[in-house]
């Protein structure tokens, strides 16, 4: 955890530097350290901020520590950085890939047990029922859509509440992807016109085909595509290993910045290797 700590405190220090971010002066920790403690507890403790907030104070990693309220409210006017981040890590990314090939995939966070659900008050609306047909069961949340590269680095991602349909959520990304990319996904996937406007652009979106497809692939096309869009799922794997059971916040904003973090800490681990 020593290196893990170190890493995340340089990444964010490098990344608010190159940014010309000027703290005040009064500021007992920066925000560089207020970030580490963020990632820090997306990625070891479950989103537990209290419990990574304590654990760098006790260890020394940060003696000026703030309080849990002041930290609160420092990390949520930084939280735009975490997305800054983000973005930066997945240029980065996105030049390591040279084979340009991608995958993409929904995963559903829950606010809430089902039998939970008409007394939750982070989110209220039949628009945050969900249905996960892995699973066979239903969900009260939101919906990560992550795009991600041959090795797993996620490049894109957003949220949608958990009715969203994938092949809806298709048409929300950006695919800031070089010409010639391929992406892999299943057959909820199917969109003529998307496929047509991103091949317009020299990118290949290519998803298994279903029984009743009028653009059918060939039998080796479909092996191929199965073979590699399984690493998107081995990456949703990673990112739901560190949630919790149930993810605390007192806010929809607070439970959003949580799911950000796991997904950032994702694209993080990759960095360390």
């Amino acid at each position: 955890m020593d290196t893990e700590i170190i890493a995340f405190y340089c990444v964010c220090d490098d990344l608010l530097k190159a940014m010309n971010h000027v703290e005040d002066r009064q500021c007992q920790m920066s925000d560089a350290e207020v970030m580490t403690t963020a990632i820090l507890a997306g990625r070891c403790f479950g989103g537990n901020i209290e419990s990574a907030r304590a654990m760098l104070q006790q260890q020394g990693y940060i003696p000026t520590m703030l309080s849990r309220s002041r930290l609160n409210r420092r990390l949520h006017r930084v939280k735009k950085y975490f997305l800054t981040l983000f973005e930066t890590l997945a240029e980065h990314w996105k030049a390591l890939n040279s084979a340009s090939l991608y995958a993409v995939d929904t995963f559903p966070v829950a606010a809430c047990d089902p039998y939970r659900i008409l007394r939750v008050r982070l989110y209220q609306g039949e628009e945050y029922r969900g249905y996960t047909a892995s699973k066979r069961r239903y969900f009260y949340g939101l919906k990560i859509h992550l795009l991600v590269t041959a090795e797993g680095q996620p490049v894109e991602f957003f949220l949608t509440p958990g009715s969203c349909a994938d092949v809806t959520g298709l048409q929300w990304f950006d695919f800031d992807l070089p010409a010639g990319a391929e992406i892999y996904a299943d057959k909820a996937y199917n969109d003529y016109r998307v496929e047509d406007e991103l091949a317009d652009l020299g990118i290949y979106l290519l998803p298994l085909r279903k029984k009743n497809s009028k653009r059918p692939h060939p039998p080796w096309l479909t092996a191929w595509i199965s073979l590699h869009r399984k690493v998107v799922e081995t990456a949703g794997s990673l990112m739901q290993r560190c949630m919790p059971k149930s993810i605390h916040a007192v806010t929809a904003a607070g439970f959003e910045l949580k799911v950000v973090l796991f997904v950032l800490g994702l694209s993080l681990h990759h960095l360390l290797g």
